[in-house]
């Protein structure tokens, strides 16, 4: 199985469906970090910039996880992003299947 390292790195999945795929360690650290709150049930805040990759960087580790997770986001066009754009994108790249409700 893929850890976090290999799927966010340059010859993972992520770069593979990607043909604009940028290495970006902030955006692995954060992985980690939300695996790591998914994994012992916490709740976790995480503030970065734009173009650091946080989409990502939560939705990877909440499709590993097989948690039943609840992503809120600050307005209808990045909802609508994620559910149409982004949610199917990693899931094809994990090879993971989710349901999802808008």
């Amino acid at each position: 199985m893929l850890d976090l390292e290999d799927i966010f790195g340059a010859h993972g999945p992520l770069a593979r469906s990607l043909p604009d795929f940028i290495v970006r360690e902030p955006q692995r650290r954060m992985a980690e970090r939300v695996a790591a709150a998914i994994a012992r049930r916490e709740a976790l805040v995480v503030e970065a910039g734009t173009g650091t990759g946080k989409t990502f960087a939560y939705l990877v580790p909440a499709l590993l996880s097989g948690a039943r997770v609840l992503i809120s986001t600050g307005t209808r066009a990045l909802q609508d992003q994620l559910y149409a754009k982004d949610l199917p994108l990693v899931t094809r790249a994990l090879g993971r299947p989710a349901t999802s409700r808008c």
